[in-house]
């Protein structure tokens, strides 16, 4: 029987590539986003390859994302797979001179985000005793690095929550793993830089995950067999050792 997936975050970067990954093989898909314009284009796109529905919501809204995902027309209702990765870093700064707009942000949607879709789709995974819940996470949810606090909090957060929702879920035989990225070029520092042209020279230097990798692996994890759970994922590019040691002589 063909599954359905919804990803969220699914207008750029790990949810864009994602979605490509899952549609080629023939997965169909729910994709989630803020992004009206880009949630069609992708359609479009994708629908070439298998069917889509969108949903244009914000998951920090808790009344939205629950009207949203009750919005499912019938042959959508029935999520086999749910991949939580809408996410964001907002700021680069120590503690004592932090943002509390970019903490607000941070936690509004890598948590509580998170939290809200996982309780709209959980309860019909544990009524039919199936499901596969992949959160995104970070390397940040490994280790701390100076002026990552709120952001490594946030992904510290998530790869707890992954560990109880396998606890929790486990006696209704629902799989939830975890894919860690370190250094993935997408939009990401982008946001994080809020545009400043700091941004353009992150990933210089060296060759990055790219999108599509962190997608394969995704894929990966959700085409096991019944009896295997890939729990949780670690993953650097070959150039970066941890958070703090990157070797730009490999190209």
């Amino acid at each position: 029987m063909t599954k359905t997936a919804l990803i969220t975050g699914a207008t750029s970067g790990i949810g864009h590539a994602t979605a490509y990954e899952f549609a080629k093989q023939g997965i169909n898909l729910v994709l989630c986003g803020r992004r009206l314009e880009r949630l069609h284009t992708i359609q479009e796109a994708l629908g070439k390859l298998t069917h889509v529905h969108i949903l244009n919501f914000d998951v920090r809204d808790k009344t939205e994302t629950f009207k949203a995902i009750e919005s499912l027309p019938e042959n959508f209702k029935q999520i086999d797979i749910l991949i939580n990765n809408a996410g964001n870093a907002h700021g680069l700064d120590p503690i004592d001179t932090g943002s509390l707009d970019d903490w607000d942000a941070m936690m509004d949607i890598n948590v509580k985000g998170l939290l809200y879709v996982s309780k709209a789709i959980i309860p019909q995974m544990t009524a039919r005793k199936s499901g596969h819940i992949i959160n995104i996470g970070s390397s940040a949810g490994k280790e701390v690095y100076p002026k990552g606090n709120v952001y490594c909090g946030s992904k510290h957060a998530v790869l707890a929550i992954t560990e109880g929702m396998r606890i929790d879920l486990n006696p209704y035989g629902i799989k939830v793993g975890a894919i860690s990225p370190g250094l993935v070029e997408t939009e990401f520092s982008q946001v994080r830089f809020k545009g400043d042209k700091i941004a353009d020279t992150v990933y210089q230097g060296f060759q990055a995950l790219q999108a599509k990798d962190v997608a394969e692996v995704v894929y990966f994890a959700v085409s096991r067999p019944a009896h295997v759970n890939i729990a949780d994922v670690l993953m650097f590019c070959t150039a970066q050792a941890n958070a703090s040691i990157l070797n730009k002589s490999i190209i």
